[in-house]
C-alpha cells in the first residue's frame, strides 16, 4: 500500500504554479524532451532524481574577464549568476557592468567595419529588456552562426505575444565581438538577427547582420516578419 502524505494549501499552490511553469516551458520548446519525460516518470514512480553536481563556471567567467580586459575594460565577474541550460543553449554571453548599445557598438567598430542606420547615439534611442547599467549579468543563447531557425517568420510582435524573450541589441553586439575574437569570423552572414529584446524610441526593432564586409545595425518594423529575419531566444 502506497504511503499517503498530508499536503498543505501552500504546497498545493506551489505545485500548480510549477506545473504551469513546466507546461509553459514545454510549449516554448526550451526543455530537452527525453530528459523532461524521464524526470516526470521518476516523479510518478516516487523515485528520487539523481543529483547533478553544481557546475563550476569560474573558468568561463575568467575567460570573459580576459575578453573584456583585452578591450580595456577591467571587471570582476566572479559573482555573475549563469542561468541553467534548459537544453541546447550552451552559448553564455556575459555583459559587463556599464555596457550599453552604443558602447558595445563602439567596441565592435574598433575591431571591424561597422555601420548603423542612424547618426544618433544608440543609447539615446534604444531601450532593452535587460541592461548592464547597474551590474553585470549573463544570458544563454543557442551556439549557432545564424539566428534561431525555430524563430523565423516571427515578428517582434509575434514573439511578444508568445512570451518568447529575445536577445537585446547590446547582447548581440557583444556576442558578435566575442565570436570574432575567438574565430576571426562573423555571425549572421545569411540571415538577420532580430534583436527583439530591444526597441527604438520611435517604434522599430533593431536588426543585425554581417553584410558587404561590415557589421550592420538596421531597424525593422515590429510587425515585420520573414524567413531571413530571426530572433535569438535568450535564457536569463
Amino acid at each position: 500500500m502506497k504511503k499517503k502524505y498530508v499536503v498543505a494549501d501552500e504546497q498545493v499552490k506551489k505545485f500548480h504554479d510549477r506545473l504551469w511553469e513546466l507546461e509553459n516551458c514545454w510549449r516554448k520548446n526550451i526543455l530537452e524532451p527525453e530528459q523532461t519525460l524521464d524526470g516526470l516518470q521518476l516523479l510518478i514512480e516516487n523515485k528520487r532524481m539523481m543529483v547533478v553536481p553544481a557546475v563550476d563556471y569560474s573558468p568561463l567567467l575568467a575567460d570573459w574577464e580576459a575578453f573584456y580586459r583585452n578591450l580595456g575594460i577591467d571587471c570582476g565577474l566572479s559573482d555573475v549568476i549563469i542561468p541553467d541550460d534548459p537544453g541546447g543553449f550552451n552559448q553564455v554571453i556575459v555583459m559587463a557592468k556599464g555596457i550599453t548599445p552604443q558602447s558595445a557598438y563602439d567596441l565592435c567598430a574598433k575591431n571591424f567595419p561597422c555601420w548603423k542606420c542612424t547618426d544618433d547615439d544608440l543609447d539615446k534611442i534604444v531601450t532593452s529588456d535587460r541592461t548592464a547599467k547597474d551590474g553585470s549579468y549573463a544570458i544563454r543563447v543557442r551556439n549557432c552562426v545564424e539566428a534561431d531557425e525555430e524563430l523565423k517568420n516571427l515578428s517582434a510582435n509575434h514573439l511578444k505575444q508568445q512570451n518568447i524573450p529575445g536577445i537585446t541589441l547590446e547582447e548581440r553586439e557583444i556576442f558578435e565581438l566575442k565570436f570574432f575574437k575567438e574565430t576571426n569570423r562573423h555571425l549572421d552572414i545569411k540571415n538577420w538577427t532580430l534583436c527583439a529584446g530591444s526597441r527604438c524610441s520611435f517604434g522599430p526593432v533593431p536588426g543585425v547582420n554581417w553584410f558587404s564586409a561590415q557589421f550592420m545595425v538596421h531597424w525593422r518594423p515590429p510587425g515585420f516578419a520573414r524567413a531571413g529575419l530571426r530572433s535569438r531566444y535568450a535564457v536569463s
